[in-house]
């Protein structure tokens, strides 16, 4: 496969993920494994990875900003407590070997693709602000979020959702608009970490950065209620087809 039709491969594979990221999460377990496939070793797709990411939050935190929904303070504040995590992260994936990077990444992916399909309460939905007892909690757990983010990146969305929405009891709204604030801050040093190790492909990345921020656009005008059930499935079929490449490797 020549290089333009790498970067035409990775353009759409980005504006999948760009797409599904909004619509339903968990866009890494597309490009990653792509990534692998064309050729790139586990560490340079890591971190290759990390210039989609780092693009496409910018314009998630832009159109958040643009909407007057926002709280740099406050999303600064947790930003900061998963960087050293992030920065550990990094630097621990880009020392793994490849072949445990891969079985680790299929793990993940299978088990993203079981808490796709368990049935989420009607609380989770609710759009409540309310005080937490345990709001200390999220500074342990946002640490460990950073290094799982730094490390590997896949599924970082859902466990901070999970974790600002359970832990915090903030609005969902609030909740996506410190999660792309986060991620973006803390995206940074670990991209950072893989390009000063030689572990970023600019031209794939930025070929991937484009196609995800285009399917992000997208994605923001598109319904998710009637899209979302579609999606999960598609996603599960193709994560579960990838898993299994990747433990066979």
């Amino acid at each position: 496969m020549n290089e333009l039709w790498k970067f035409l491969l990775l353009f759409a594979v980005g504006s999948i993920a760009g797409f599904v990221n909004v619509n339903a999460g968990g866009g890494s377990t597309i490009t990653l494994p792509t990534m692998i496939f064309l050729g790139l070793d586990s560490a340079l797709a890591n971190g290759t990875n990390r210039v989609a990411i780092l693009i496409q939050n910018i314009f998630a935190v832009s159109s958040f900003r643009k909407q007057k929904v926002h709280q740099f303070s406050e999303s600064l504040k947790l930003s900061y407590i998963t960087l050293p995590g992030a920065i550990i992260g990094a630097l621990v994936s880009i020392r793994i070997s490849g072949e445990w990077f891969q079985r680790i990444l299929a793990v993940i992916m299978i088990g993203i693709v079981v808490t796709m399909f368990i049935p989420r309460t009607k609380k989770t939905y609710q759009d409540e602000i309310s005080e937490s007892e345990h709001k200390w909690l999220i500074y342990v757990v946002l640490f460990f979020i950073g290094f799982y983010g730094g490390f590997i990146q896949v599924g970082v969305g859902f466990l901070f959702m999970a974790a600002l929405y359970h832990i915090l009891r903030i609005s969902l709204v609030y909740v996506n608009m410190h999660k792309v604030f986060i991620v973006l801050i803390y995206t940074i040093p670990s991209l950072a970490v893989f390009a000063l190790s030689g572990n970023v492909s600019w031209g794939f990345g930025l070929s991937l950065a484009a196609g995800n921020a285009l399917g992000a656009w997208f994605g923001a005008k598109a319904s998710v209620k009637g899209g979302e059930k579609l999606i999960r499935y598609v996603l599960a079929i193709a994560i579960v087809l990838m898993a299994a490449k990747l433990i066979l490797i």
